[in-house]
This record gives structure tokens, C-alpha cells and sequence, in this order.
């Protein structure tokens, strides 16, 4: 397998890119741009994530990979690859430093016709900001030993196809959104827990003081129960009355 430079590039360049730009040969490889069509996985922020769809861009629209979400990235460019070669993709540098991976395929099968589909994951801490036109992905061709019939058959893709999107379709959880409701779970439950620690304490002082006036008032009770009690006045003695003296009785007379 001999990689193509860029002098057979050049050659060959109307009959495998189309549009065709000379000046976008870089070394061995060429540089093809973002194209119309893209679609964002939707995160927790979106409204209504069942309805994300396919975004058709204006020339030089500006679009936003968030931190964590997956992208469909179509090309501008229509690529062709000839049935005795095979060609490598893949992204510019620039755009990977960013923390934006290509998890798609890395090579485009012989006889392929049609504008490439890149899938991407933004696994940096940041979004990632591009716009339509971006210069943002690379292709190399490669010989093979001998031209195949075992070529890629039908037409390639005109666009985004509806089947690839099914399958990540709605809200995608990424490690940023899963991270701030952690966050604000951990708020809620401390909050609640301040709270709990609050009305504790104030029903612990509202027991402290019934407490307090329990025994208080058990302390008085104690003490009145306890303190000597008054003895009680006396009596005035009652002297007896003079007993009656019984008459004594008449002398008999004597005869």
C-alpha cells in the first residue's frame, strides 16, 4: 500500500472532490470542510430532547458541541474514492485539541461516492464552537495492490441519514449534567439537613425549659412538703364542775 502525496492529489483532485480546491491539499492529504447539515445529541437543558432533529446550517452558521454530547457532522464535499484505492479520515488537529474525538469509522471503502458523516464525542471540559465552511476534517488515499470488485455498492449518503440519528435520539446524560445534579442533590440534602440541625436545637431549648419549670415547681412542692408545719393552738382546759354533796339523812328520833 503506497499513500498518494500531494503532486497525485493534485492530478487527480476534480475526479475525487467535488467541489475541487487545489489549495486545500495539505502535504499528503486534503482538507474537506463542515457542510449544511448536523445533528446534536440534546442534553438535560433541552426543552423538548425528543423532537432534537436534523439542523439544516445558513452559510457560515455557527453551531455548539456542549462538553459530553455526541455530533453528526456531515462534509461540504463529495467525496469519491477510485476501486483500486482506499482512503483514511480523519480530524485536524486544531479541532481535537479541543477535546473533539471522531468516534466514527477511519477509512472510506473502494468505489464510495457521496459526501463522508463524521460522528464526534466533545470530551473536553469546554463546548466546542464551530461554524459551516470550518476546514475541520483530513483525507489520504492509499493504493491498492490491484483494482477490487469487492467495492462499497450503492450511493453514499446526500445528507444525514434519519437511521443513524434513531439511534441516540433523545436526552443523552453527559458527565457535566450527571456532575451538576450530584451537586445539586448535595445542595438540597444539606440545606435539609441545616434545617433539621435548626429546628432541632430550638425544640431541644423549648425541652430545656419545660424542664426547667418542671422542676421548679416538683422543687417547691418538695420543699412546702418537707418545711415543719405549725403546731396547733391548745385548748383551754375545761376545770370540772362541783360535784353535788348528797343530804345527809334525817336522824331517826329515838323513842
Amino acid at each position: 500500500m503506497t499513500f498518494w502525496n500531494g503532486e497525485r492529489l493534485a492530478e487527480r483532485l476534480t475526479s475525487l472532490v467535488a467541489p475541487a480546491d487545489p489549495s486545500a491539499i495539505d502535504c499528503a492529504a486534503y482538507t474537506l470542510s463542515i457542510g449544511q447539515e448536523v445533528y446534536i445529541s440534546p442534553t438535560d437543558l433541552t426543552v423538548e430532547p425528543q423532537q432534537q432533529t436534523v439542523r439544516r446550517l445558513a452559510d457560515g452558521e455557527a453551531f455548539t458541541i456542549p462538553p459530553g454530547q455526541f455530533a453528526f457532522l456531515t462534509t461540504r464535499e463529495r467525496v469519491t474514492v477510485p476501486t483500486d484505492a482506499i482512503a483514511f479520515i480523519s480530524m485536524k488537529a486544531r479541532i481535537k485539541f479541543r477535546g473533539l474525538i471522531n468516534v466514527s469509522g477511519f477509512h472510506v471503502d473502494p468505489g464510495f461516492s457521496g459526501n463522508l458523516v463524521f460522528a464526534v464525542f466533545n470530551a473536553g471540559p469546554a463546548p466546542v464552537h464551530l461554524k459551516q465552511g470550518d476546514p475541520c476534517f483530513l483525507i489520504w488515499y492509499a493504493d491498492l495492490n490491484a483494482p477490487s470488485d469487492r467495492v462499497k455498492q450503492g450511493p453514499g449518503h446526500q445528507g444525514l441519514p434519519t437511521e443513524i440519528i434513531n439511534a441516540i435520539s433523545g436526552e443523552l446524560q453527559s458527565f457535566q449534567g450527571l456532575a451538576k445534579r450530584i451537586k445539586d442533590v448535595e445542595k438540597d440534602l444539606g440545606k435539609q439537613i441545616q434545617d433539621v440541625r435548626v429546628g432541632g436545637a430550638y425544640y431541644n431549648v423549648v425541652a430545656s425549659i419545660l424542664l426547667a419549670v418542671a422542676l421548679l415547681f416538683a422543687g417547691n412542692l418538695i420543699r412546702e412538703w418537707m418545711s415543719p408545719k405549725p403546731s396547733a393552738p391548745a385548748l383551754p382546759a375545761v376545770s370540772a364542775a362541783p360535784s353535788a354533796k348528797a343530804p345527809s339523812p334525817a336522824p331517826v328520833p329515838t323513842p
